[in-house]
Protein backbone atom coordinates (compact mmCIF):
# COMPACT_ATOMS: atom_id res chain seq x y z
CA UNK A 1 0.00 0.00 0.00
CA UNK A 2 1.42 3.29 -1.03
CA UNK A 3 2.13 6.04 1.75
CA UNK A 4 -1.30 7.79 -0.35
CA UNK A 5 -3.47 4.94 0.10
CA UNK A 6 -2.49 4.52 3.93
CA UNK A 7 -2.88 8.05 4.29
CA UNK A 8 -6.76 8.26 3.10
CA UNK A 9 -7.56 4.56 5.00
CA UNK A 10 -6.55 6.77 7.81
CA UNK A 11 -8.01 9.79 7.05
CA UNK A 12 -10.20 11.31 9.90
CA UNK A 13 -12.54 11.97 7.04
CA UNK A 14 -13.26 9.20 5.86
CA UNK A 15 -12.64 6.90 8.50
CA UNK A 16 -15.76 8.37 10.56
CA UNK A 17 -17.74 8.71 6.92
CA UNK A 18 -17.33 5.03 6.36
CA UNK A 19 -18.21 3.95 10.00
CA UNK A 20 -21.33 6.36 9.85
CA UNK A 21 -22.63 4.64 7.14
CA UNK A 22 -21.86 1.14 8.35
CA UNK A 23 -23.70 1.82 11.36
CA UNK A 24 -26.96 3.31 9.64
CA UNK A 25 -26.88 0.39 7.06
CA UNK A 26 -26.58 -1.97 10.24
CA UNK A 27 -29.67 0.32 12.16
CA UNK A 28 -31.52 0.00 9.10
CA UNK A 29 -31.47 -3.21 8.64
CA UNK A 30 -32.79 -3.64 12.36
CA UNK A 31 -35.55 -0.93 12.05
CA UNK A 32 -36.52 -2.48 9.03
CA UNK A 33 -38.14 -5.00 11.17
CA UNK A 34 -40.57 -2.31 12.78
CA UNK A 35 -41.73 -1.31 9.65
CA UNK A 36 -39.62 1.85 9.66
CA UNK A 37 -37.40 3.54 6.74
CA UNK A 38 -34.07 5.11 7.58
CA UNK A 39 -35.65 8.91 6.62
CA UNK A 40 -38.26 7.96 9.70
CA UNK A 41 -36.27 6.33 11.87
CA UNK A 42 -34.11 9.88 11.59
CA UNK A 43 -36.96 12.29 12.15
CA UNK A 44 -37.88 9.99 15.15
CA UNK A 45 -34.62 10.38 16.69
CA UNK A 46 -34.10 13.74 16.11
CA UNK A 47 -37.79 14.37 17.61
CA UNK A 48 -36.55 12.55 20.62
CA UNK A 49 -33.65 14.80 21.18
CA UNK A 50 -35.42 18.27 20.32
CA UNK A 51 -39.00 17.73 20.83
CA UNK A 52 -40.92 20.70 20.20
CA UNK A 53 -38.74 21.89 17.23
CA UNK A 54 -40.04 23.67 14.41
CA UNK A 55 -39.61 22.14 10.94
CA UNK A 56 -37.68 23.98 9.07
CA UNK A 57 -35.05 23.46 11.97
CA UNK A 58 -35.60 19.97 11.88
CA UNK A 59 -35.29 19.69 8.15
CA UNK A 60 -31.92 22.00 8.28
CA UNK A 61 -30.53 19.12 11.01
CA UNK A 62 -31.31 16.72 8.72
CA UNK A 63 -30.21 18.36 5.55
CA UNK A 64 -33.15 17.74 3.88
CA UNK A 65 -35.60 19.81 1.90
CA UNK A 66 -38.51 20.99 3.63
CA UNK A 67 -40.80 19.93 1.41
CA UNK A 68 -39.15 16.32 1.97
CA UNK A 69 -39.21 16.25 5.69
CA UNK A 70 -43.08 17.97 5.39
CA UNK A 71 -43.53 14.06 3.44
CA UNK A 72 -42.14 12.07 6.25
CA UNK A 73 -44.33 14.04 8.71
CA UNK A 74 -46.98 13.97 7.07
CA UNK A 75 -46.56 9.76 7.36
CA UNK A 76 -45.89 9.74 10.71
CA UNK A 77 -48.79 11.54 11.37
CA UNK A 78 -50.83 9.21 9.71
CA UNK A 79 -49.45 6.77 11.91
CA UNK A 80 -50.30 8.37 15.20
CA UNK A 81 -46.66 9.07 16.47
CA UNK A 82 -46.05 12.39 15.46
CA UNK A 83 -48.03 15.82 15.75
CA UNK A 84 -47.64 19.44 14.37
CA UNK A 85 -48.58 22.56 16.63
CA UNK A 86 -48.58 25.75 15.41
CA UNK A 87 -45.37 28.24 17.13
CA UNK A 88 -46.96 30.47 18.90
CA UNK A 89 -44.21 33.01 17.62
CA UNK A 90 -45.14 32.67 14.04
CA UNK A 91 -48.04 30.76 13.29
CA UNK A 92 -46.75 30.16 9.68
CA UNK A 93 -44.34 27.77 11.42
CA UNK A 94 -44.96 24.31 13.30
CA UNK A 95 -43.19 22.53 15.83
CA UNK A 96 -43.24 18.73 16.30
CA UNK A 97 -43.90 16.57 19.26
CA UNK A 98 -44.22 12.66 19.68
CA UNK A 99 -47.48 11.38 20.32
CA UNK A 100 -47.55 8.29 23.24
CA UNK A 101 -48.50 6.19 20.91
CA UNK A 102 -44.65 6.43 19.73
CA UNK A 103 -43.16 5.16 22.50
CA UNK A 104 -42.83 1.32 21.90
CA UNK A 105 -41.25 2.25 18.89
CA UNK A 106 -38.76 4.95 20.65
CA UNK A 107 -37.95 1.86 22.93
CA UNK A 108 -37.44 -0.69 20.37
CA UNK A 109 -35.37 1.63 18.88
CA UNK A 110 -33.50 1.85 21.45
CA UNK A 111 -32.90 -1.58 22.42
CA UNK A 112 -31.41 -1.78 18.50
CA UNK A 113 -29.09 1.40 19.22
CA UNK A 114 -27.75 -0.15 22.54
CA UNK A 115 -27.54 -3.32 20.76
CA UNK A 116 -25.52 -2.34 17.68
CA UNK A 117 -23.56 -0.45 20.39
CA UNK A 118 -22.29 -3.45 22.21
CA UNK A 119 -21.95 -5.44 19.13
CA UNK A 120 -19.38 -2.78 17.65
CA UNK A 121 -17.57 -2.25 20.49
CA UNK A 122 -17.53 -5.70 21.16
CA UNK A 123 -13.54 -6.66 22.25
CA UNK A 124 -13.07 -3.15 22.97
CA UNK A 125 -12.12 -2.38 27.08
CA UNK A 126 -14.68 -0.05 29.28
CA UNK A 127 -11.76 2.48 29.55
CA UNK A 128 -10.87 2.52 26.14
CA UNK A 129 -15.05 3.08 24.93
CA UNK A 130 -15.24 6.16 27.43
CA UNK A 131 -12.26 7.47 26.12
CA UNK A 132 -13.22 7.41 22.58
CA UNK A 133 -16.95 8.65 22.78
CA UNK A 134 -14.99 11.59 25.08
CA UNK A 135 -12.54 12.30 22.14
CA UNK A 136 -15.45 11.86 19.56
CA UNK A 137 -17.21 14.50 21.62
CA UNK A 138 -14.13 16.78 21.86
CA UNK A 139 -14.24 16.91 18.70
CA UNK A 140 -17.67 17.47 17.51
CA UNK A 141 -17.01 20.19 20.08
CA UNK A 142 -14.24 21.51 18.11
CA UNK A 143 -16.54 21.38 14.97
CA UNK A 144 -19.76 23.22 15.96
CA UNK A 145 -17.80 25.80 17.60
CA UNK A 146 -15.65 26.89 14.08
CA UNK A 147 -12.41 26.74 16.06
CA UNK A 148 -9.96 27.87 13.49
CA UNK A 149 -6.67 25.88 12.44
CA UNK A 150 -3.52 26.30 14.99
Amino acid sequence: MSNTDDHLERSLGFLLADTSRLLRLKFDARAKELGLTRAQWRVLAQLRRREGINQSALADILEIENITLARHIDRLEEKGWVERRSDPDDRRKWRLFLKAEVQPIMDQLREISVTIREEVMDGIPDDERDRFIETLFRIKTNLTEGRRER
